[in-house]
């Protein structure tokens, strides 16, 4: 199994492909929801994937510590380090995209550009008190052991529209233990430290910056902070195929446009 040792973690990653290098990334979307992007995108490019800290194959030395979105970002600087292709365009989606931004921020000789697909950068919002503390509460009914009522105020916030049904079936039950691990991991360490994370905004418009919005993500939490973070740095969002997760759900589509955005990059 491919892993880079980095400072207090193990981290699976994978590298296929050849040509300029692209990272696609997710927090906590682990390397398998990119698969698919991922094997269409390798007949061009060199793509990086990894497992977030702490997430499936990624170990880390101490599970009680926070996953912030600094430290996924130098992770990712040690692995495009590793990968010796760079610099990178960092794609990166949700939590992934927060990690992306961060990289941008923090290594910008490693960065081309940052593609950051439905970023949820709460501290933009007007609301934003409102929405931290229900992440607060949902992640409180968590710990108290309702996973179900936890995801339920999870799709709430979010605007996203998921049967009770679909829920049970997705987080009920017998389950996989690492799934589970996994959940407990974002639930606790991870979800808090991404949501809160605020963008430097004067560096960030020194960067070649991205932001991608799903076209069918209308109302929902990210759609308000696609648009949020795209006024603050003057860059009109980037219609891609889907919702918060087109990417593995319309992979073929999505590539299509992420093609495109990439030539433009690199011209």
């Amino acid at each position: 199994m491919p892993v880079l040792t980095v400072p207090t973690a193990n981290l699976y990653y994978e590298l296929r492909g050849s040509g300029p290098l692209v990272v696609l990334t997710g927090a906590p979307m682990d390397a398998r929801s990119f698969d698919p992007l991922a094997d269409l995108l390798a007949t061009d490019y060199t793509v990086l994937t990894a497992d977030p800290r702490a997430i499936n194959r990624s170990s880390v030395e101490d599970r009680d510590q926070d996953s912030t979105p600094q430290q996924r970002a130098d992770d990712l600087s040690r692995l495009i380090a590793y990968a010796d292709a760079g610099p990178a365009v960092a794609f990166g989606s949700s939590g992934g995209a927060v990690s992306a931004l961060a990289l941008a921020e923090a290594h910008p000789e490693q960065v081309a550009a940052v593609i950051a697909h439905e970023p949820p950068i709460v501290g933009l919002l007007d609301d934003a008190a409102r929405v931290h503390a229900e992440t607060d509460e949902m992640c409180a009914t968590y710990l108290a052991g309702d996973v179900l009522g936890a995801w339920r105020m999870f799709m709430d916030q979010a605007n996203l529209q998921v049967p009770d049904e679909l829920l049970e079936q997705w987080f009920g039950g017998e389950r996989e233990p690492q799934a589970v691990a996994d959940e407990r991991f974002w639930f606790t360490h991870e979800l808090r430290a991404s949501t809160h994370w605020m963008p430097e905004i004067a560096v960030l418009r020194s960067r070649n910056v991205v932001i991608g919005l799903g076209e069918e993500s209308g109302g929902q939490l990210c759609d308000r902070t696609c648009h949020r973070l795209g006024q603050e740095l003057g860059v009109e969002p980037m219609v891609f195929p889907g919702d918060h997760t087109g990417f593995a759900e319309q992979p073929e589509a999505f590539a299509k446009i992420l093609r495109d955005v990439l030539r433009e990059l690199h011209h």
